[in-house]
C-alpha cells in the first residue's frame, strides 16, 4: 500500500523538475540559421564540385539570397582558396599494418563584398575523423571513408552557412 503524501511529493517533485527544464530556454543547435544578411551572392565554386553543390543547395533552401552567376552583381563573393582531403595512419598493429586512419578535410576560404572589401579574412576549416582499417574488409572500409568524407562535407557547408549568417553588412 503506497502512503498517498509519499505518491503527491513525487509527483510535485517530477512536476518541479520538468517545468524547470522547460523554462530554462534549452533547445537544440538543429540546422544552420541560413539567413544571411545579403540578398546575392556569388559561390566561386567549380560546378561539378560536391561543395559547391551542396553549398548552393542550402542556400536556395534558405529562400531569401539569391545566387548569381556573375561575380560583379553580388553583394557577397565567397570565393574558395583551397580544398584538400587528407589521410593519414593513426595506428598499427604488431605485424605493421594499419589498423587505425584519420581522415582530414581541410577548406580555406575568404569572403569579400561586391566592391571587393574583405568581409571575412582567409579562414580555415579542418574537419576530422578517426577510423579502424581491417584489410580483409577494403572494400566496406572505402565505402565506410566515402562516407565519412560526405559527412564531413555536410558538417563543413554547416560552419560555412553559420559564419555567412554572422556577417554584417554595412
Amino acid at each position: 500500500m503506497s502512503n498517498p503524501r509519499r505518491t503527491a511529493l513525487a509527483l510535485l517533485a517530477s512536476l518541479a523538475g520538468a517545468s524547470a527544464l522547460t523554462a530554462c530556454g534549452f533547445r537544440l543547435r538543429g540546422a544552420a540559421q541560413t539567413d544571411l544578411p545579403f540578398k546575392s551572392i556569388y559561390l566561386g565554386f567549380a560546378e561539378n564540385s560536391p561543395l559547391g553543390v551542396e553549398l548552393r543547395r542550402h542556400i536556395r533552401a534558405s529562400g531569401n539570397t539569391r545566387i548569381v552567376e556573375n561575380r560583379k552583381e553580388a553583394e557577397a563573393v565567397l570565393e574558395p582558396l583551397s580544398e584538400t582531403r587528407e589521410e593519414s595512419v593513426l595506428s598499427i598493429n604488431s605485424q605493421g599494418r594499419i589498423r587505425e586512419l584519420s581522415l582530414f578535410y581541410r577548406f580555406s576560404f575568404r569572403v569579400l563584398d561586391g566592391s571587393g572589401t574583405q568581409l571575412v579574412e582567409p579562414t580555415n576549416l579542418v574537419l576530422k575523423r578517426d577510423m579502424t582499417f581491417n584489410e580483409a574488409a577494403v572494400l566496406a572500409k572505402e565505402g565506410e571513408k566515402a562516407m565519412l568524407y560526405r559527412d564531413m562535407q555536410s558538417d563543413l557547408v554547416q560552419q560555412i552557412l553559420r559564419r555567412l549568417a554572422a556577417l554584417r553588412t554595412s
